[in-house]
């Protein structure tokens, strides 16, 4: 009986082990996202749209803690959070020893993201100015990309695309939800409460020093991170901030004490390694789940939302400004001051990251419930135009990183047949002779 089990034991964590190797596959993890979201949205105007609002809206946790919330919003603030917590320790990767460790490369996407939400706040303004009142409360909502379904999106269409082209998308995402947090904070946010939000300082400062002196422990780890995330959800900041931030305290490069960088990676290879696949296997479509079960009342609900200024300024918004304020950022940046775009990008590339920016769920939808209320009739309207803009973005942008993801394959097949029997391709030789 012994050596069954034992060999049961093994089997099972092989499996595991097989599984989570799948999951680190990003579009395996992009798949799962899409799935989840079109899932959702088939149930949302489904017969069955009332027991799906239900179970989202279904509250749990505790009350004194601030924590009795909606497992929709346990998704987007909680289950979010390990997300971006994956994506901080990216982000800082590239920037400590990645391609952004240069300046002049990391400023592009930063100001990007800048761009990308000047000009759809600009446009949102310019389509409901006749309007006035009321509608221009909702200035900030096409300004929002969601990271997780941009780089769903992306991971599913560009096997061939260069890896820049994703660390580009992922600083202005993240540059993007920082800034779109500011927003909501100073515009949106009536009861901002500093004390919880100095008291996180505390368990996020613990949780940086024993990761710089390597301390991996969860049963350490993970109850200052859990406390951490709860303080900035107090505080009425969004809550996945924390997970950036604790993201960035990892190291990614051992200290000199520990043997120099020469010695190997810090902790952030191996965290992204652990906790990987529970972010694309669980977190995120998850929260994909219910956060993209719009209902749009039928024939009659898109029509009536189709004639609001609302829905055009998000969708324009989304759409147009995104795109024209991501790539006109890139080119004014990269024109006018000694930063410079990534040489293996085109500026054709930039374009399908500014339509990648269009796709905003999330962040815009709660902009928009803190803007008109949640369930007015605006409120709907915001809901239609968030759903329209991303999906139109979502498409364009399919067709045109489709087309460049051939385009780069193509390129990698002709290197890989004028390689000679060096390994060595017959470009960088040319490169060479000269």
């Amino acid at each position: 009986m012994q050596n069954d089990n034992t060999v049961l034991g093994r089997g099972s964590w092989g499996e595991t082990s097989r599984i989570a190797a799948l999951l680190r596959q990003e579009t395996v993890g992009g798949f799962l996202l899409i799935g989840a979201a079109v899932l959702a949205m088939v149930l949302a105007n489904s017969p069955a749209g009332d027991a799906y609002v239900d179970l989202r809206d279904f509250e749990i946790g505790p009350e004194a803690l601030h924590l009795h919330l909606s497992l929709g919003t346990w998704a987007a603030d909680g289950l979010l959070a390990i997300f971006f917590f994956i994506a901080g320790l990216e982000l800082k990767r590239e920037l400590v020893a990645g391609d952004l460790r240069d300046p002049r490369r990391a400023a592009i996407p930063m100001i990007a993201a800048v761009g990308g939400m000047v000009v759809p706040a600009l446009i949102f303004v310019a389509v409901n100015a006749q309007t006035g009142g009321d509608a221009l409360r909702g200035w900030a909502i096409p300004t929002a990309t969601d990271i997780a379904f941009a780089l769903a999106v992306l991971a599913v269409l560009g096997s061939f695309l260069p890896s820049a082209l994703r660390t580009f998308l992922l600083t202005l995402a993240i540059v993007d939800d920082l800034l779109a947090i500011v927003v909501i904070a100073i515009f949106y946010t009536d009861d901002l409460d500093i004390v919880f939000l100095a008291a996180a300082a505390v368990p996020i400062a613990v949780f940086a020093v024993l990761v710089q002196r390597r301390v991996r422990a969860p049963w350490l780890l993970l109850p200052l991170a859990v406390t951490a995330w709860a303080l900035v959800h107090a505080s009425g900041v969004h809550a996945t901030v924390a997970g950036v931030v604790l993201g960035f305290t990892v190291p990614v490069l051992r200290s000199e004490a520990a043997g120099g960088p020469e010695a190997g990676p810090g902790l952030a290879e191996y965290f992204e390694h652990r906790w990987r696949p529970i972010s694309a296997g669980i977190a995120v479509p998850v929260f994909a789940f219910f956060a993209a079960g719009v209902d749009v009342g039928g024939i009659s609900g898109l029509v009536e939302a189709n004639r609001s200024t609302i829905t055009y300024g998000i969708l324009l918004g989304l759409v147009v400004g995104k795109t024209v304020g991501i790539f006109g950022a890139t080119w004014l940046t990269a024109r006018f001051t000694h930063a410079r775009l990534d040489p293996d990008l085109a500026w054709v590339d930039v374009v399908g990251v500014g339509l990648l920016g269009g796709i905003g769920f999330t962040v815009s939808l709660l902009i928009g419930d803190l803007a008109y209320g949640l369930g007015s009739e605006r409120d709907d309207y915001v809901k239609i135009g968030v759903l329209e803009g991303s999906l139109l973005s979502a498409l364009v942008a399919a067709v045109l990183l489709t087309a460049r993801n051939r385009h780069y394959r193509r390129v990698a097949e002709s290197d890989a047949v004028d390689a000679d029997d060096d390994g060595i391709p017959d470009v960088y030789q040319r490169r060479d002779d000269q």
